[in-house]
C-alpha cells in the first residue's frame, strides 16, 4: 500500500516547507540570528508561559516570568507536590511543541491566519501583564529577578504584542499565513533542538549539575535529567509527527481513519 499527500493539502504543506527550509537556512547565514531575534524572543516567551501555567493548573504559583536579551528565559514557580513539579518542569519544551502542532493545525482547518497572529499577539500581551507584572508586584518582597529583567520582558514582549496584532489586523491573508507558517516551523524545530542542546549539556559526566528544566525535572523526581530529556524529546517527535500528518489530512474525505490518501496498485 503506498500514500500520497491528500490534493487540498498540497498549497499548506509547500507554505511550511518554504516556511521551514527559510528557518534551516537562517542559522547557516552569518548575523542571521538578528533577522530572527523577535521569533526567538516569540519563542522563548510560549516555553516559559508554558511553565507559568502549568504550574498554575497544578495548583502551583508563579513569581515572575522574564526573558532575556540573549533569548533565554526564566520562571520563577512554586509547584504544588511531585506531579506539579515534574509536570511544571517539562511544560516549556512540550509546550513549545504543542504550540507549534496547534498552528499547524489551525492553518489545516482554514482558521484564518489573521485571526491566529491577533489571538497570539493577545496571549503574550496577557501572559506579560499577568506574569511579569502583576505576580511581581504581589512577590516584590521575595522577587529573585532584577527589575532590570522585568523591564525588559515589559518592553520586549509589549511590542512583540502589538507586532502579532498589528500583522493580524492588517497583513493580507497571504502574508498572514506565511507568518503562521514560519512561526509554526520556529517553534517546533526550537523545541527540538533546544533539547538537543540541553540533552548534551545534562550528558552523563558533562554536565548534570547545569541549571535547567532538565535539572528541575531531576531535582523533582531523583532521577536523571538525561533520561527525562529523552523522554520529552520523544513526547516532541511524536507530537511533530501527529501534527504533520494531521496537516495533511484529506478534509473532503469521509469515513477513514487514515490522514493520507490510500494509493493502492490496480490488481
Amino acid at each position: 500500500m503506498r500514500y500520497k499527500l491528500a490534493e487540498d493539502a498540497k498549497p499548506q504543506v509547500w507554505l511550511l516547507l518554504i516556511a521551514t527550509v527559510i528557518t534551516i537556512a537562517l542559522w547557516f547565514i552569518p548575523y542571521a540570528e538578528y533577522l530572527v531575534y523577535p521569533v526567538r524572543l516569540f519563542v522563548t516567551f510560549i516555553h516559559e508561559s508554558s511553565h507559568a501555567l502549568v504550574a498554575l493548573l497544578t495548583g502551583g504559583s508563579v513569581q515572575s516570568l522574564t526573558i532575556a536579551s540573549d533569548g533565554s528565559g526564566l520562571t520563577y514557580s512554586a509547584p504544588s507536590g511531585f506531579i506539579g513539579g515534574v509536570l511544571t518542569s517539562s511544560a516549556g519544551y512540550l509546550g513549545t511543541t504543542i504550540a507549534g502542532v496547534l498552528m499547524l493545525y489551525l492553518i489545516r482547518k482554514r482558521f484564518s491566519p489573521n485571526k491566529i497572529l491577533t489571538a497570539e499577539g493577545i496571549f503574550v500581551a496577557v501572559m506579560l501583564v499577568v506574569f511579569t507584572i502583576v505576580s511581581p508586584i504581589f512577590n516584590f518582597l521575595s522577587l529573585q529577578v532584577a527589575y532590570s529583567s522585568i523591564l525588559f520582558t515589559i518592553v520586549a514582549g509589549s511590542i512583540l504584542a502589538a507586532a502579532l496584532i498589528g500583522l493580524g489586523i492588517y497583513s493580507s491573508p497571504r502574508v498572514a499565513s506565511f507568518a503562521v507558517a514560519f512561526l509554526a516551523a520556529q517553534c517546533l524545530l526550537n523545541a527540538i533542538f533546544d533539547l538537543k542542546d540541553v540533552l548534551m549539556m545534562n550528558a552523563p559526566l558533562v554536565g548534570s549539575d547545569m541549571a535547567n528544566d532538565a535539572a528541575n525535572m531531576a531535582a523533582a523526581t531523583h532521577m536523571p535529567g538525561f533520561f527525562w530529556l529523552l523522554v520529552c524529546i520523544g513526547i516532541s517527535l511524536f507530537m511533530i509527527s501527529l501534527g504533520l500528518r494531521l496537516y495533511a489530512i484529506n478534509k473532503n474525505k469521509i469515513g477513514t481513519d487514515t490522514v493520507f490518501e490510500d494509493q493502492h496498485d490496480g490488481v
